[in-house]
């Protein structure tokens, strides 16, 4: 047996049985329709996600805590979660996202229609500020 002692721990049990996930990370500040559009990309096809919630320091542009917009996302997404089809984890704040060649998974970008790329978080932080919302 061994003494090795290990720094990390993973997010999840690791299981070779266990079904992969589309990765999304952001800040998701408030969670909107243009949010729902990507994410539906990957779920319509199947697929699983995995939303990561980058762990800032809030400020003007992002009011709420890591574990504010998680609590958010368990109500948005409740049924997606119960299904087992949406994970919701929180990430410390990254600088880069950064791969090795034959990594086994792919990168892909997806571009929204125009009714989903004029969506602005910036715009629904301050209509909330109008409205006494935040």
């Amino acid at each position: 047996m061994s003494n090795k002692k290990y720094l990390v721990q993973a997010a999840f049990p690791s299981s070779f049985s266990e079904k992969k996930f589309c990765m999304y990370i952001g800040r998701w500040q408030p969670w909107h329709k243009g949010h729902r559009w990507l994410i539906d990309n990957s779920l319509e096809l199947g697929k699983n996600v995995l939303i990561c919630i980058r762990d800032i320091e809030p400020d003007k542009k992002n009011p709420w805590t890591a574990e504010e917009v998680t609590a958010n996302l368990n109500i948005e997404l409740k049924d997606l979660i119960e299904e087992g089809r949406v994970k919701v984890i929180t990430i410390p704040d990254i600088e880069s996202i950064n791969i090795g060649r034959g990594v086994g998974y792919d990168i892909i970008e997806h571009i929204p229609p125009s009714e989903i790329s004029d969506v602005s978080a910036t715009n629904i932080r301050n209509k909330m500020k109008e409205d006494g919302r935040l």
